[in-house]
């Protein structure tokens, strides 16, 4: 078991790569806490996922965060390792783009990912190896003409964990920050992408045909990365933006 005990807690567990994050880190030993915004979809897989716990957080407000971090306390008596992988898709031509939806795709993945930081780092602090690991995306160190608020948000996400890594590098507190950068990935978020017309053709598909391995990637994929970064076999990673993306990056 490669994550044997660990205390491990999963944002945007309901579905896509955090469901596929909190069923492999489960299979592995962990003892996870499941959360997502939508309760009825996290109840119907928390028990199959193999989750310990399961708590609703809508990760773009402070006060789901205070509640989370007592809870989680309270359960667990602390937290090993943190996986943040809820978000949200707002694409578009940005001179189009409502100023309301700008704000809120950085609501939810760029403010999500600081207050996640904010109030699970001093938990993880009172543990041994622990970490904390982001899910960005290709599109973050890319840019893309056609989800450019999305890519913000994530060039965002990178940059606070780069900040993060060296904050806690320098205070020895020993936690690890890393970042997943996912590609091309069969998710529901693409489905959901706003400001882009899904309707016309499979969008997953379309995407697919830029990937140089030729084929989407699956949230198991992104799963496996999760569990490497939390293991003890990482104990020498941190700052890291590991793409997982069947080559986008060299294309």
């Amino acid at each position: 078991m490669r994550l044997n005990d660990k205390r491990v807690l999963i944002t945007g567990a309901a579905s896509g790569i955090g469901l596929a994050c909190a069923r492999e880190m489960a299979s592995q030993g962990a003892r996870v806490i499941g959360s997502d915004i939508d309760r009825v979809a996290l109840t119907a897989v928390a028990d199959e996922a193999g989750m310990r716990a399961s708590m609703v957080l809508d990760v773009a407000e402070e006060q789901d965060w205070l509640a989370a971090a007592a809870r989680t306390t309270d359960m667990f008596g602390g937290l090993d390792a943190l996986v943040h992988s809820a978000g949200i898709g707002v694409g578009g031509d940005l001179t189009n783009l409502s100023l309301d939806s700008w704000r809120r795709q950085q609501a939810v993945n760029l403010d999500g990912a600081f207050l996640a930081i904010k109030h699970m780092l001093p938990l993880l602090r009172e543990a041994e190896g622990a970490s904390i690991t982001l899910i960005a995306s290709v599109t973050g160190i890319r840019g893309s003409a056609v989800f450019a608020p999305y890519a913000a948000s994530k060039a965002g996400v990178i940059a606070l964990m780069r900040s993060a890594a060296q904050a806690s590098a320098a205070a020895e507190d020993g936690v690890r920050v890393n970042a997943i950068a996912p590609g091309v990935i069969a998710t529901p978020i693409f489905g959901r992408m706003e400001g882009v017309d899904a309707a016309a053709s499979d969008p997953i598909a379309t995407a697919a045909r830029l990937v140089p391995l030729g084929r989407a990637g699956q949230p198991e994929d992104i799963a496996y990365a999760a569990v490497y970064l939390a293991s003890d076999e990482a104990t020498y990673v941190t700052g890291v933006v590991l793409p997982v993306d069947g080559g986008l990056l060299i294309r």
